[in-house]
């Protein structure tokens, strides 16, 4: 039977700069972190880096003529910071100003929505030098204003903001695992580097909300990653584990924007680790968001930890596992992508409505899903079908989300092309191919057939 979405889905894809742009240092583009890490021997897997990817600096337009043809109504992508502030702040570069403008003006003529997010990891190396990056106390007042920027010279066209991505990836996986960018290995640091991801974010927002939005007729919110946790039993501890990995995952991120302040099992179990807002920042960051921005891939079970067993995986959990005692799991029956996330649509589903008890059913875009296969092209073409029922089965979830009063309003797949896989660069087995010129292979990774058709009949 055929599932119409609500009229006014926004259908939509996504990337981000640094996996797709390359141009790493056209035109007076300064380097970012994510430059710095990939030239250290070992860190990107096969020594790979985002230095060409899929060349969308150079090739903007045949990427919005893609776009078009597949029926692509929003387009989510990342500003460069270093593309328009080579030093993170300072001196403007035109020529990154003027790119942008280029490609908001060809995807409006177009017919498709530009969402921007503004910052997707690729922070000016500049300012991880001079401040700490992201462990810095000026962090949020730069990146304030060069969201300002962005605001000032784009915002007359764009009317969808997203401040920060994934803030538990810049976190954990660069402050506490070492393995993305700055490579800092910590117990303590990712707690630091989430406390000044939040501030930024208000930040911004502040200045949006109070210079721009009125006169800009935008909106503006914040996309956190989360993972469902699903008890492993019935048992009120495993319960208790899987409610405790989510308020680690996305209630760090997520319940100072809606509830003004972190989650209490955190402050319980963190301490002094964990740092504090002071009333001001609190009141700032209560209702900084416009929307729920949620990236979703995959789902585990969670149980209480056994003692000395150890706890959870340096990818799978919500935080540093050992903050949390929960023992992740997946089951031997469930079908895996190649990059080994379980898929299991009814998580989603379990997820959105677990969003929408806690935030007070507030408006949900789902601003990535996806899958990865190695899909090997034959005359331009993939024979798609694991991705196809991959997005069947999540799109189906959505709609039951919908179904049960879940307020999801959008839905953008991860992602556009094959692009650069950050720390594991261009792998087969994570879906991306090469091809000779040392650009990435330019069929999408949504089925462009199927998911035209899913968007021009808004339905399965």
């Amino acid at each position: 039977m055929r599932k119409s979405f609500p009229s006014g889905f926004v259908w939509g894809s996504a990337t981000s700069a640094y996996q797709v742009e390359g141009g790493w240092n056209a035109d007076g583009k300064g380097p970012s972190i994510w430059d710095v890490f990939c030239m250290i021997p070992g860190k990107v897997w096969n020594n790979d880096n985002g230095n060409i990817a899929c060349d969308h600096y150079h090739r903007l337009e045949e990427d919005v003529a893609l776009m078009q043809s597949m029926g692509i109504k929003a387009y989510r992508f990342s500003i460069s910071w270093p593309r328009i502030l080579p030093a993170g702040r300072g001196a403007l570069n035109q020529a990154g100003i003027d790119f942008y403008n280029r490609l908001i003006d060809a995807l409006l003529a177009a017919g498709i929505e530009p969402w921007v997010t503004l910052y997707h990891w690729d922070l000016p190396a500049a300012l991880e030098f001079e401040i700490d990056g992201w462990l810095g106390e000026e962090i949020p007042e730069v990146f304030a204003e060069y969201a300002e920027l962005c605001f000032r010279h784009f915002g007359d066209r764009v009317k969808n903001w997203i401040t920060i991505n994934e803030a538990w990836v810049v976190a954990i996986l660069g402050y506490g695992h070492g393995v993305f960018a700055p490579g800092k290995v910590s117990k303590d640091l990712p707690y630091r580097a989430g406390h000044q991801l939040l501030k930024a974010h208000a930040r911004a927002v502040e200045v949006y909300r109070t210079r721009y939005q009125a006169i800009q007729n935008g909106k503006i919110g914040i996309t956190n990653n989360c993972d469902w946790r699903e008890p492993l039993s019935d048992s009120p501890a495993d319960r208790a584990a899987a409610q405790r990995a989510l308020e680690f995952f996305l209630g760090w991120f997520a319940d100072p924007v809606y509830k003004g302040d972190y989650p209490d099992c955190m402050k319980e179990r963190l301490g002094e680790r964990l740092p504090s807002f002071s009333p001001e920042e609190k009141a700032l960051l209560k209702g900084s968001s416009d929307f729920f921005g949620l990236n979703h891939y995959t789902t585990m079970y969670a149980s209480e930890a056994k003692p000395d067993a150890g706890s959870g995986s340096v990818y799978g959990n919500g935080g540093l596992s050992e903050d949390q005692d929960v023992d992740l799991s997946v089951s031997p029956d469930w079908e895996m992508t190649d990059m080994q996330w379980a898929i299991v649509p009814w998580g989603c589903r379990k997820l959105l409505e677990w969003i929408a008890a806690r935030y007070d059913n507030p408006p949900v875009f789902i601003t990535e899903n996806g899958c990865a296969f190695d899909q090997t092209p034959v005359n331009g073409q993939v024979q798609d079908d694991a991705r196809i029922r991959f997005f069947q089965g999540y799109l189906t979830a959505v709609h039951e989300a919908i179904e049960k009063g879940v307020d999801v309003q959008g839905y953008f797949i991860w992602s556009l092309l094959d692009n650069f896989e950050w720390a594991s660069g261009y792998s087969k087995k994570f879906g991306i191919t090469c091809i000779e010129e040392g650009t990435l292979n330019r069929i999408p990774k949504a089925s462009a057939q199927w998911y035209g058709e899913v968007v021009r009949n808004n339905g399965l």
